[in-house]
């Protein structure tokens, strides 16, 4: 008995059947009651192409029904038309770029300087913004605010970080200067540098200093303070302060000074202690003129004597660590007018001096307070 594959194909619902059995060939175009049972394959040309089998038939006919289909089924697709479907990536927009009202067209024959583009995302008009291609004009940087310098103007030199030292080197750059201040402090210098005109107080504590020349100070007309602690002087030169005209405190505590210099009268505070002054060291009435002197401080110099005479504007005196041995009765008070009252001198030290305060008691009436000192 013959075996017979029917292949059955559906077009607008009506069974068209191709059957070919294995003696007479291939029969076209004929409706086949027998395709109940098919398998069906839908083609993007809406041709439903049928395979059908019968039941008992012969295993090798089915295999070969379904080489068939699997051909049918591949020409099928390589035939249909290709369309690219577009993806738009966006994190924040979701119409596609078809449906954009204006497509970007790009023509290449355009020159570059009138092509206006639009890089970037498609962002909704409202915030789009249209760019000049007029070259942006370049204005001036304006310099940053930075704390008023002193402008170092003197005979050595000039500029905003002051006149240069002898290291060449500016003393704004090596030193700190804020404002009218000049800190010079633990910079192992060995002498004075050269200071702004504007210098109004300066400082240059631990350091090496030497010796203070005559020109150290010269032109600074508005220093008020000089501070030169724990420096190793040993030499003033005499007109370093005289020429100071608006000096009011000095400072030279911790050296190896053996004679004060000649001091300008506008000094209200002195202190000259840890030093080597001996003897000598003062000369006579060195104070006597300073008639706006407030403190004045030389403790351990290995003094024999108080200075006198002692500017009546005096609040402060102290000479602990000394060798101070006697007191006069008019040291402090004036002996010939016993109504005379040094309110100002509260404070006086001579602690640590081998003199017993005891054996002048006429020597601290005029004072508000006792000294403070040996008794015994």
């Amino acid at each position: 008995m013959p075996v017979t594959t029917a292949v059955c194909m559906t077009l607008g619902g009506r069974n068209t059947h191709t059957k070919r059995s294995a003696a007479s060939g291939l029969l076209q175009g004929k409706h086949h009651p027998d395709c109940h049972t098919c398998t069906t394959a839908e083609q993007p040309s809406h041709l439903l192409l049928h395979i059908c089998v019968d039941p008992g038939r012969d295993i090798r006919m089915q295999t070969f029904a379904n080489i068939f289909l699997g051909f049918f089924i591949f020409e099928s697709v390589r035939a249909a038309p290709i369309t690219d479907t577009v993806v738009y990536d966006s994190e924040f927009y979701d119409i596609p770029l078809g449906e954009l009202p204006h497509p970007f067209v790009y023509d290449e024959n355009k020159q570059s300087d009138q092509l206006e583009t639009e890089i970037g995302t498609a962002l909704p008009s409202v915030i789009q913004e249209s760019y000049s291609s007029a070259p942006l004009t370049e204005e001036p940087e304006e310099e940053a605010s930075t704390p008023k310098l002193i402008d170092g103007s003197s005979a050595q030199g000039s500029g905003v970080l002051g006149p240069q030292t002898q290291d060449g080197l500016p003393t704004c750059l090596l030193c700190t200067c804020i404002g009218t201040t000049v800190y010079c402090d633990d910079h192992e210098l060995d002498a004075v540098p050269p200071l702004p005109k504007k210098t109004m107080y300066f400082y240059s504590r631990y350091n090496r200093i030497r010796k203070i020349n005559r020109n150290d100070f010269a032109n600074l007309n508005k220093l008020k303070r000089i501070d030169l602690t724990a420096n190793f002087i040993s030499e003033i030169h005499e007109d370093a302060f005289r020429r100071l005209p608006q000096l009011e405190e000095l400072v030279l505590r911790d050296n190896r000074i053996r004679q004060l210099p000649e001091l300008p009268s506008t000094l209200t505070f002195i202190d000259v202690s840890k030093n080597r002054l001996g003897r000598n060291g003062i000369r006579n009435e060195a104070f006597k003129d300073l008639h706006e002197l407030q403190h004045l401080y030389i403790t351990d110099n290995n003094l024999d004597h108080i200075p006198l005479p002692l500017p009546e504007s005096l609040q402060a005196l102290h000479l602990q660590n000394n060798n101070i041995q006697e007191m006069h009765e008019d040291t402090f008070c004036k002996m010939k007018d016993f109504s005379y009252v040094r309110r100002a001198l509260e404070d006086i030290r001579l602690d640590g001096n081998p003199i017993n305060l005891s054996r002048t008691p006429y020597a601290y009436m005029c004072l508000p307070r006792l000294p403070v000192g040996n008794l015994i």
